[in-house]
């Protein structure tokens, strides 16, 4: 997986800090679901291009 980005870091600050705020594993869940989805992301990316992984 990639490294947490900025804007994924206030995300998650943003959903423990709210009034209403879901579950904290669901928070968690999505946050690891979509660092891993960023990361085949950019594994394709760099296929797609012709970089050798």
């Amino acid at each position: 997986m990639i490294n947490y980005t900025l804007p994924e870091l206030r995300r998650l600050t943003a959903a423990f800090l709210l009034a209403t705020r879901p579950p904290a594993e669901r928070v968690w869940s999505w946050s690891r679901w979509r660092r891993r989805r960023q990361h085949q992301a950019r594994l394709c990316h760099y296929r797609r291009h012709g970089y050798i992984i």
